[in-house]
């Protein structure tokens, strides 16, 4: 890939990052501190960066708490407890820190004031199951919906219905202390019933987005644009099935005039189905499927990747492709038809150096894709 239009991609893709940092973002949705106990929860896999903004920004109030975020993405806090449980699946940890979160809002006033931190990954970080199932059951059916190819949306409605923590039922063991909600969107329309299966959601909450999958969106078209770039979006909630999706928007940059970049965000499904799969997660199964659609194209390139800086369970964001990707997967005795039906793009991007690796990013507002025609 050129070294100029990977670096542009890169930059677009962290600009849409930087726009979702809760330390640029947080402090201005804060509340007024209330006037008894002000107790901060909070879960997803930017509770420990939206915990410790939240400290910076009131470092003269008396606040306590606890947040669960995902194993690798703890920092240090100093007021507020930080825990880590295991993400997509649930482990003991993870129930452990539902109970503790339960336990810390319980006994609270009309004085009390608590403010919930909610981002992607909540649905499994808390995990306390309804009377009647366990652990292992929750377990099982998250492996079920994972393997699935079912919408983010379809999922956690069912999760909810499992949960004595989601579907608003840790907003009502808040009562009758304030509530109110931060929250980092990663799903598709922001409904706050979604968002880590909506814990602390329900009708007239005061529930507040600090960041949003079109904010970074348009982040990333601001970048864009000071590099006199022409951007255009082409939504914030595209779903399917990860290579439909690059198949589709093959045809989009093959009928487009360039210079111009396609942004897009959204969240796709990969449905494993019997099979065993290779290693892989949804963007670069979306990028392995663009670039095969557009055959070696001029002059178009692409970077897709998970804002949280995990794609699926690997651990890189996403990838790069260029019109030279299929040749230089060849030549190195690579099949990337047969790569892409055995869900195994992972392994291909990683042979050919065009992982794109950020480490956790400790923010998440689902994916972000760049398709560049020069």
């Amino acid at each position: 890939m050129g070294d100029d239009n990977a670096k542009l991609l890169r930059g677009i893709f962290a600009a849409a990052i930087a726009a979702a940092d809760p330390a640029l973002t947080l402090a201005k949705h804060l509340p007024p501190p209330g006037p008894g106990r002000n107790i901060v929860i909070g879960a997803g896999k930017a509770a420990a960066s939206m915990a410790v903004a939240l400290e910076a920004a009131w470092p003269d109030v008396n606040i306590e708490g606890v947040v669960v975020t995902r194993y690798g993405h703890f920092l240090a806090t100093q007021k507020i407890k930080v825990l880590e449980a295991a993400h997509p699946v649930p482990d003991a940890a993870s129930e452990a820190a539902a109970r503790e979160i339960m336990a810390t809002v319980q006994g609270l006033t009309p004085q009390d004031q608590v403010i919930a931190l909610i981002s992607g990954g909540a649905s499994a970080l808390l995990a306390l199951p309804v009377p009647g199932l366990t652990l292992a059951d929750k377990q099982l059916v998250a492996k079920a919906l994972l393997a699935s190819g079912a919408p983010i949306a379809t999922m956690n409605r069912i999760r909810r219905q499992l949960s004595a923590v989601k579907g608003g039922k840790l907003a009502a063991a808040c009562a009758p202390a304030r509530l109110v909600t931060l929250a980092i969107s990663d799903v598709p329309g922001d409904s706050p019933a979604i968002i880590g299966s909506g814990p602390t959601w329900f009708e007239g909450a005061d529930y507040r987005m600090i960041a949003t999958p079109q904010m970074a969106l348009e982040a990333a078209a601001a970048f864009a644009q000071a590099h006199h770039l022409k951007a255009k979006i082409l939504g914030d909630a595209l779903e399917g099935e990860s290579a439909e999706l690059g198949r589709i928007m093959a045809a989009q940059a093959l009928a487009e005039s360039g210079p111009v970049v396609l942004l897009s965000g959204g969240e796709t499904t990969v449905t494993i189905g019997d099979s065993k799969p290779g290693r892989g997660g949804r963007n670069t199964e979306f990028l392995l499927s663009l670039a095969i659609a557009l055959d070696g194209a001029r002059n178009i390139y692409a970077i897709a990747g998970d804002s949280d800086g995990i794609d699926g369970t690997e651990d890189a964001a996403g990838a790069l492709i260029s019109p030279d990707t299929l040749a230089r997967a060849r030549n190195a005795g690579l099949d990337p038809l047969a790569y892409l039906n055995a869900h195994d793009s992972y392994s291909l991007f990683a042979t050919l150096n065009d992982l794109v690796i950020t480490g956790p990013t400790l923010t998440n507002v689902n994916d972000i894709r760049a398709i560049l025609i020069a």
